[in-house]
């Protein structure tokens, strides 16, 4: 749990400071990198989360779950305008205000994905030692999520702030939302079965909320269906990655 709670929170911290290295008007890396984070998102919510989930969970009552966390993501951006997935809308609201609603659904978004990162679980010796398994790929998923959506954020808020030491405190308030997400499932939920109706629910948001976002960024990475090498090549990489960590 410590591993996965300074793994997360400083990602977002170095991701940062990426904006000095990488000028916010130079997006190609962004688009890379996005292309390659979506296709492993997708990857693990098909072949790990949803199997789980829907092993787990005592009925249908699971899908109900899913759907509500990809409704809720199409809710979330219209506070956050995208930023999750590499949108940077610099021309919304003026210079100097702080977008509280967009830190505020951001960190919501943060905070679910943190919330499924739980590391002991009742259950079979064999079933226990897969879901130890997924929680290192999913871990590895919103780690690789949260590096263009840290940029994007540091982006939009030095726009408005034009102060990267203010952004950058105001970053952190992004950068704690998987931690304290993993704190309260690992306290809160930590005595819970499997198929108990917090951790089903929450997990069936963050299955949904995945969705919504991974689909969201490939359909983005290439408009008009036009072809990419480059892109093509960031998406096969994230695919082939997230299948290796079966094996490993």
């Amino acid at each position: 749990m410590i591993i996965a709670i300074l793994v997360l929170f400083f990602t977002v911290v170095f991701s940062g400071f990426l904006v000095k290295i990488f000028p916010p008007t130079d997006t190609k890396w962004l688009k890379m990198a996005l292309a390659f984070s979506g296709a492993y998102l997708f990857t693990i919510t098909i072949i790990h989360l949803l199997p789980d989930v829907l092993m787990n969970s005592n009925g249908y009552g699971v899908g109900y779950w899913i759907l509500a966390g990809f409704f809720l993501q199409l809710i979330l951006e219209l506070f956050s305008h995208g930023v999750e997935h590499g949108h940077m809308h610099h021309h919304h609201g003026r210079v100097g205000s702080m977008p509280f609603l967009l830190l505020g659904s951001l960190f919501v978004h943060s905070f679910l994905e943190g919330s499924i990162l739980v590391e002991h679980r009742y259950g079979t010796a064999d079933h226990s030692h897969h879901v130890n398994d997924n929680f290192y790929l999913v871990l590895l998923g919103i780690t690789l999520h949260h590096i263009p959506a840290a940029f994007a954020l540091m982006s939009v808020l030095l726009s408005r702030l034009e102060n990267f030491r203010k952004a950058f405190l105001w970053l952190l308030i992004f950068a704690l939302g998987s931690p304290l997400g993993i704190v309260f499932s690992n306290t809160v939920l930590s005595q819970e079965a499997p198929d108990g109706l917090i951790y089903t629910a929450l997990t069936g948001l963050v299955a949904g909320n995945f969705l919504h976002i991974s689909t969201t960024i490939l359909f983005e990475t290439s408009p008009d269906h036009h072809f990419n090498r480059n892109k093509l090549i960031a998406t096969l990489l994230g695919l082939v990655l997230a299948i290796l960590g079966d094996f490993f």
